[in-house]
């Protein structure tokens, strides 16, 4: 029987390193932002390689989540954006899935988003899709799911992976903590415009702590209105 793991993630997160993670495990495939397009398509908006995306996966949300329920192997880990998920997209086919939830600061989120992405909204950093998928998964289990935060993972990345491969009920694997510089087949085709920093790594490493500038107001709107959601979710952490 396959394993299915959905992590959940806003940008600017350590996502696509979590996703080199999962993938340097022996016998893991990984998907990397499936429903990137059909986000794209469904919203119309501008992103960086947006056409290439387009032409590359599927733009109607119903294929994308039978394609997912179609891959087969031992283990498949799903890497998503909880943006992508806009609320005319099914989310029935998460139930076949172990979620699990990676989260970081919004401040942060919003200072390191606006050196990629100029303009910037609520929607954007996915934190309100993000804890409605996170409770619809708690009613459904009857407990929080696994949450973990970035900065924990880069900070102590054997225990806090030990921890979570141990929620989702998969072994840990020292190979998680390593991984082989560049680029990746699985990864989207977005990577070169996103993907900078990860090719270039071999492991979770704790970066220099940026002394991020106080947000503009604008921004410090959208963070104070991010933050009772991130909370939520902060105070289940493993």
């Amino acid at each position: 029987m396959t394993i299915r793991i959905a992590m959940w993630s806003g940008p600017r997160n350590i996502s696509t390193a979590m996703m080199r993670s999962f993938e340097n495990r022996p016998g893991c495939t990984v998907v990397d932002e499936p429903f990137y397009a059909a986000y794209l398509a469904e919203t119309g908006l501008d992103h960086p390689m947006r056409d290439e995306v387009l032409a590359a996966q599927p733009t109607d949300w119903r294929a994308v989540a039978e394609g997912l329920a179609a891959a087969g192997g031992d283990l498949v880990y799903e890497k998503h954006m909880a943006h992508h998920m806009l609320p005319g997209f099914g989310l029935e086919w998460v139930r076949d899935c172990r979620n699990a939830f990676l989260i970081r600061d919004p401040a942060e989120v919003l200072a390191s988003y606006v050196a990629k992405r100029g303009e910037v909204t609520l929607d954007d950093i996915g934190v309100v899709q993000q804890r409605v998928i996170f409770e619809r998964e708690a009613d459904r289990l009857g407990k929080a799911p696994p949450v973990v935060r970035g900065a924990d993972v880069t900070a102590d990345p054997r225990g806090t992976l030990g921890r979570l491969c141990a929620a989702l009920e998969i072994e840990f694997s020292e190979a998680m903590l390593n991984w082989p510089a560049g680029p990746r087949d699985s990864d989207g085709v977005w990577a070169p415009a996103w993907y900078d920093s990860v090719w270039k790594s071999t492991g979770f490493s704790t970066p220099e702590r940026t002394a991020y500038p106080p947000l503009p107001d604008h921004l410090r709107r959208i963070a104070d209105a991010a933050r009772p959601h991130y909370e939520a979710m902060l105070a289940h952490r493993l």
